[in-house]
């Protein structure tokens, strides 16, 4: 799918994210949200954000390459996380692993702290929007 980075220079210049995608043709892959959820459903190093993001992100790679697609079709990443400061505080092992999967594209993304997810054990969950030319 043909895909255009829109960072219009009336907005700071983004880092880690891009303002907008514009996209033409193709299909829509809507991404449930994943966990550090392995394939028995148990929550993997429940005190660990970045092994968590790892799998959340192995997740992800499945659905997406399961469609026939590639993770920089992903055009749109929610990220919601149970402690701000403990993600920022592994900011950088995040950045690596973050870069494992998307070398240094980047979608459109937003991150919000919440009160709790659905599995108590959970420390981040990511949900997302890939926009692919795939038979899905």
């Amino acid at each position: 799918m043909e895909k255009s980075i829109v960072n219009p220079p009336a907005l700071a210049k983004p880092v880690g994210y891009s303002h907008g995608i514009l996209t033409q043709g193709g299909k829509i892959l809507f991404l449930a949200g994943q966990t550090g959820m392995d394939a028995t459903g148990a929550i993997v190093a429940p005190d660990d954000v970045v092994a968590q993001f790892r799998l959340a992100l192995t997740n992800l790679h499945a659905v997406v390459t399961d469609a026939g697609a590639q993770m920089t079709d992903i055009v749109k990443l929610n990220i919601f996380v149970v402690n701000k400061k403990a993600y920022q505080a592994h900011a950088r092992e995040i950045g690596q692993v973050y870069r494992e999967f998307f070398g240094k594209y980047y979608p459109t993304m937003t991150l919000v702290e919440v009160k709790s997810l659905y599995d108590d054990n959970a420390l981040l969950e990511i949900e997302g929007i890939a926009a692919v030319n795939s038979k899905v």
